[in-house]
Order: C-alpha cells, then sequence, then structure tokens
C-alpha cells in the first residue's frame, strides 16, 4: 500500500472522532487505532464527509416526539428549540440512544450531564461514534430517536 494513503488515513483518524479505522486493498491490510485519553474531548468541528447515496429522510415524528414535549407543541418549520446549549451531529448516521437494544439510554430528559459525558452514539460506515456533552447542565430535549438516520449539523440534545 502507498505511504501517501497511510498518511492520509492517518489524517483522517487525526480529524474525525474515530478511535479506529481498517482498510483492505486486495490482499494488503491496515488497522489504525488510538488508545482513548483519559478526558474524551468535544466532537470535532470538522466532521467527515460521508459521500454516496442520499440517506433516506426520517419518518415523521409521533404527537408525543421529544420535541413537542419539550416545547408544548409541533416542531415549527424553522425548527424552534427549547432554550439552552444544543448539541448538533457531527456526521451523517444513525443514532443510538444507549449502548446495546437491552441497555439503558445514555441520557435522559432532566438528568445532570458533564461536559464530555457520552449522550448517545452515531453508527457511521460501520463505526460507532460517541456523541459526548460539550457543555455541563441538565438534558432539556432529546431531539431524536433511536434508530433514526440523522444528517449532519442536526440538533440532537438540548442542554440548559
Amino acid at each position: 500500500m502507498d505511504l501517501r494513503k497511510i498518511k492520509k488515513l492517518i489524517d483522517l483518524l487525526d480529524e474525525s472522532n474515530l478511535a479506529e479505522i481498517e482498510i483492505k486493498e486486495g490482499e494488503e491490510s491496515v488497522r489504525l487505532s488510538r488508545i482513548p485519553q483519559g478526558m474524551a474531548m468535544a466532537a470535532p468541528a470538522a466532521a467527515m464527509e460521508v459521500r454516496g447515496p442520499a440517506v433516506a429522510a426520517a419518518p415523521a415524528m409521533p404527537m408525543n416526539s421529544p420535541v413537542e414535549a419539550a416545547t408544548g407543541g409541533a416542531p415549527k418549520p424553522g425548527g424552534d428549540l427549547p432554550p439552552g446549549h444544543v448539541v448538533r451531529a457531527p456526521m451523517v448516521g444513525t443514532y443510538y440512544a444507549a449502548p446495546a437494544p437491552d441497555k439503558p439510554a445514555f441520557v435522559a430528559v432532566g438528568q445532570q450531564v458533564k461536559a464530555g459525558e457520552t449522550l448517545g452514539i452515531i453508527e457511521a460506515m460501520k463505526m460507532f461514534n460517541p456523541i459526548e456533552a460539550d457543555a455541563s447542565g441538565t438534558v432539556v430535549a432529546i431531539l431524536c430517536e433511536s434508530g433514526q438516520p440523522i444528517e449532519f449539523d442536526q440538533p440532537l440534545f438540548v442542554i440548559g
């Protein structure tokens, strides 16, 4: 495998929130991983861009959606959010509220969180990426449902 390709993979790993990446070309294989530091960092501002087929639009939320519960009504086209710090998706993928289907959710509305604490995970290209709180406070709203496809920069949580 070309040394320039390996350097690009290292740069991709450094710029992303990924812990590990593995690429196979024919019989050649390269696996890069990093050991998580003691204190997790906030999601990077420049997220990985995924090119390929467009992600299907999320189904309409039911009447008792988290947005309605937090705002007292249906979400407005402008995207009215409750007051507070908004945690947005750093990448396109599928959101999961818990580490496994049989495990409890990482957070719930009303729960106190600290900066760096995991709020949920996004699966992108078979990699599970933690979504971490970048501010401390109380979870005011959870704006997506587990298993829902999400888009880059989509609001996921509001921390008050």
